[in-house]
């Protein structure tokens, strides 16, 4: 079957092309009476969108049209669908690439499956980042639904090229890194960051990345035994994103050269109740989640679209080649990725949530309602 959908209980399919008529999703599972706008998906999508410092130049306003689901302000139980249009389109920057498969990318890959003649090569087609609209969308509605528990999921970029950061940063500054152009947590990285960047940038190249993901206020309890753990669910969504290439939690492969004395996590008693010492597992253990803190992170490999020369070959005339790639390309999508990371996490730990019955299924009391607009209303300000 074609792999379009993620979820069981909060499933999410996505359609659309980079240069087609729009991109959009359709999520179905949402329980009846949740208060949703389009300025709550607005929200998210401003993190993710283009035409700013530092990434693709493509203007594009990223306005979501709520098409179903959705009476009198709240969801009705019925899937919901959201497109977003694509406005700012230049097809003829990819004209050299329909015999030129781009080193790095899905060009080839797509043209073996599916055919040369069946093959959208506008600005990357299916396989482009475009896509990534629709699944911070559907993360937008995840995330208000998360805030019945006041689940909130945090993320920023912890690293560009060989830029890291050292220590861990607060909450705050993780909420604040929304509004930084690289998605730094500090002033002093985003001043590293944007030396690294710049120099990319002229030199026609780009930059790969890490983004850390944390998710605070996590029930205990969550993940479904054995196969779909909620570790195993949290990867293969965070794989599934264009150009993500590793996936780790908690210590993740450093754990690999501890011992176990090291890396084990002792249990305590913490302010009454039970907790972990250390969190070294990241929030999950056994793939359930234990109540501490969820910490995760992946690896952006660099933006495959540079102008610098790269060997391919010519499909048509069966002949080595070179291709410098044209057109507006991030000079490192870990950026903007940050935001695909939260809504792709939002989603599974919705998922979760509501296989689990820690969210209603069907639809939310008026008390629930207002707690949910409650803690939302505190995040979206607390992010500013």
């Amino acid at each position: 079957m074609p792999g379009n959908s993620l979820g069981k209980a909060f499933k999410v399919t996505t359609f659309g092309e980079s240069h087609g008529t729009a991109v959009g999703v359709v999520i179905d599972g949402v329980p009846a009476g949740l208060p949703l706008t389009a300025d709550d998906i607005r929200f998210e999508l401003s993190f993710r969108s283009p035409g700013r410092r530092y990434v693709s130049g493509r203007r594009e306003k990223d306005e979501p049209e709520i098409l179903s689901g959705i009476y009198d302000g709240k969801t009705t139980g019925a899937p919901i669908t959201i497109i977003v249009r694509n406005v700012d389109v230049i097809s003829s920057l990819y004209e050299e690439i329909r015999v030129k498969p781009r080193p790095g990318h899905a060009d080839l890959p797509y043209i073996m499956r599916y055919g040369y003649e069946n093959w959208d090569y506008r600005g990357g087609g299916r396989a482009s980042a475009r896509e990534t609209v629709a699944r911070v969308a559907a993360g937008a509605i995840a995330k208000k639904l998360l805030m019945l528990k006041n689940t909130i999921i945090l993320g920023y970029l912890k690293s560009i090229g060989p830029i890291e950061v050292e220590e861990r940063p607060s909450l705050q500054e993780i909420m604040c890194s929304k509004y930084s152009p690289l998605r730094a947590c500090n002033r002093k990285y985003e001043e590293m960051y944007e030396e690294l960047i710049k120099k990319a940038i002229l030199e026609g190249d780009s930059y790969g990345g890490v983004a850390e993901v944390i998710v605070i206020n996590v029930v205990p309890g969550i993940g479904e035994p054995v196969f779909d753990k909620l570790k195993a669910d949290l990867a293969k969504a965070v794989m599934s994103i264009p150009a993500v290439v590793g996936f780790e939690y908690g210590l993740g492969f450093s754990a690999s050269k501890m011992r176990g004395s090291e890396a084990n996590d002792e249990i305590i008693i913490k302010d009454g109740k039970i907790r972990w010492s250390k969190n070294n597992a990241g929030g999950i253990l056994g793939g359930i989640s234990n109540g501490e803190d969820i910490i995760l992170r992946c690896a952006f490999k660099p933006t495959s679209s540079i102008r610098i020369p790269q060997k391919t070959v010519d499909i048509q005339k069966m002949e080595e080649t070179t291709i410098s790639v044209k057109g507006r390309h991030d000079p490192c999508v870990a950026i903007r990725g940050v935001s695909v990371v939260e809504s792709m996490v939002s989603i599974i730990m919705a998922d979760h949530y509501l296989r689990s019955n820690v969210i209603p299924q069907v639809k939310l009391s008026k008390e629930d309602v207002n707690v949910i607009q409650s803690n939302w209303e505190k995040y979206v300000k607390a992010c500013q």
